[in-house]
């Protein structure tokens, strides 16, 4: 893809979500998330193979699907009440269809099965992007409808999410899908709070923007596609390496690291609510998530050849990324923990 048509898609990415994030009108939501949608299938399909172009079909198909279901539930509601208002979704059959169709745009189980698909599909660039950026018009309709979703709705999708986000990363040995599973966990532990407290939502959802982008950047500028490509990691840069493993870590949620404070935060709330058997279970199925989380630190670090005489060897070539941003980004998702209580001011 030509630079100018790839900067006209990614601007019309970003006008999509922005549509969606500042409109009050149902209409105008669901005309953000087309654009949104429409400017990342050609992105998706950049590299031309069979994997790709199935990937944005896959993708186009089920945020489709999700969109229509999101029109559908806005034409009840406005059936019903007389108002295209997105903060007026007070009919209940409207706020199930919605919150199921949110929960396919997120990628949220038991709607999650195009997410591992989509970015084992793309390539690493366009699967960061899919994993961050693509999350914010949903999480903001979430934000402006809280009021009136079904809570138990919302703590069910968050449960099923952290489950099935820890078992189906367990067996994966690609780095994408890993990170898709990672995607679908920590968007359960936003789900599960979101209707208790939001600006805890608010807070898991900016550092797991930036744990995410920063592990993203690790893994483009080591093209690290499977969990044996990490271990050749130390050859480019040993430096990386440690960083990467904090990182990580710190996704994984383990003090003292800033993944720790949302995961901390949201147990606590759940515990001050009542909801001591939901806390209990999150807590223990993110163990799962840190399992592979471990793995892969484990591989990238404490690897070292002999063990890796069938891999080669990395060249060292001019850096593509921006190593201050890298340095920024993997600075905040480690050593952020002692400012927590600013952060949820």
């Amino acid at each position: 893809m030509s630079p100018p048509i790839y900067a006209i898609m990614l601007s019309s990415l970003a006008t999509g979500t922005i549509i969606t994030m500042t409109s009050y009108h149902w209409l105008m939501a669901w005309i953000g998330l087309e654009i949104n949608t429409l400017a990342i299938i050609p992105i998706i399909s950049t590299s031309h193979n069979p994997r790709s172009t199935e990937a944005a079909t896959k993708y186009f198909l089920t945020q489709a699907a999700a969109s229509a279901t999101i029109l559908f539930s806005s034409m009840l509601n406005a059936w019903q009440t007389g108002t295209w208002d997105i903060t007026q979704m007070s009919y209940l059959p409207s706020n199930l269809l919605l919150s199921m169709a949110l929960a396919m745009k997120l990628g949220l189980a038991p709607l999650h099965f195009w997410l591992p698909e989509v970015l084992q599909g793309s390539t690493l660039f366009t699967a960061l992007i899919i994993v961050t950026w693509q999350k914010l018009a949903p999480m903001s309709l979430i934000y402006l409808t809280i009021n009136n979703l079904n809570p138990t709705t919302l703590l069910i999708l968050g449960l099923l999410s952290s489950t099935i986000g820890g078992w189906g990363g367990l067996n994966q040995t690609q780095t994408r899908k890993i990170m898709a599973y990672s995607s679908i966990a920590n968007l359960g532990w936003m789900a599960t709070i979101a209707t208790i407290m939001t600006n805890l939502m608010i807070m898991n959802l900016l550092i797991y923007l930036v744990m995410t982008t920063a592990l993203f950047s690790f893994l483009i500028l080591s093209k690290s596609k499977t969990i044996q490509d990490t271990t050749m990691t130390w050859a480019l840069s040993p430096t990386m390496t440690i960083m990467m493993t904090f990182l990580l870590l710190s996704l994984g949620g383990l003090p003292p690291m800033t993944g720790f404070a949302p995961k901390w935060l949201i147990l606590e709330e759940l515990t001050t609510q009542n909801l001591i058997p939901l806390a209990i279970l999150m807590a223990i199925f993110s163990l799962l998530s840190l399992f592979f989380y471990t793995r892969l630190a484990y591989t990238t670090t404490l690897t070292l050849s002999p063990n890796t005489l069938q891999t080669k060897f990395k060249w060292r070539f001019k850096q593509t990324l921006s190593t201050p941003l890298i340095t920024i980004l993997s600075t905040m998702a480690i050593f952020l923990l002692p400012l927590t209580p600013l952060m949820l001011m």
